[in-house]
């Protein structure tokens, strides 16, 4: 049996490791030295093979792509806190060839406050029952049996 102090020390262990935060890295962060490589006149096939897929790209055509990282610190239940962010985008012309790159970091996002407005739909709000009875008359019969034998 373990003495009273070596018990006493493992759990004041544990409950220091159990509240300590947790550090996690999302999406993408090229190092600075693979960034750095980018030259103008690099293809998309170069700087794919250099950085990979991109997170994103431009939503009308394939002109800019974003490389987008971020580091995350969450501790116990509390809300995550972001510590670093990087994003990287690149510009391409109609060859497909790089134009530009830019670099942002945390401090160069800016707060967007959500609008508490809504946009009306049609249709009802339905219940969780009303949704399961829907499913089940829905899907009645659409399900051919797999048992060559029974057609």
């Amino acid at each position: 049996m373990l003495p009273k102090k070596s018990t006493l020390m493992i759990f004041i262990i544990f409950i220091a490791t159990a509240c300590s935060p947790v550090i996690d890295l999302r999406g993408s962060m090229p190092t600075n030295e693979r960034v750095l490589e980018i030259k103008p006149g690099y293809t998309k096939k170069d700087i794919s093979l250099l950085l990979g897929t991109p997170a994103s790209t431009s939503v009308f055509g394939d002109k800019r792509w974003y490389y987008i990282g971020s580091k995350i610190k969450t501790f116990a239940f509390f809300e995550p806190e972001e510590l670093e962010r990087q994003v990287i985008a690149i510009d391409f012309d109609n060859t497909d060839k790089v134009t530009d790159i830019y670099k942002l970091a945390l401090h160069d996002g800016k707060k967007i406050n959500i609008s508490k407005y809504q946009t009306p739909t049609v249709g009802r709000d339905s219940s969780i029952i009303d949704q399961f009875i829907g499913d089940l008359i829905g899907n009645a019969g659409r399900f051919k049996s797999l048992n060559k034998n029974e057609e």
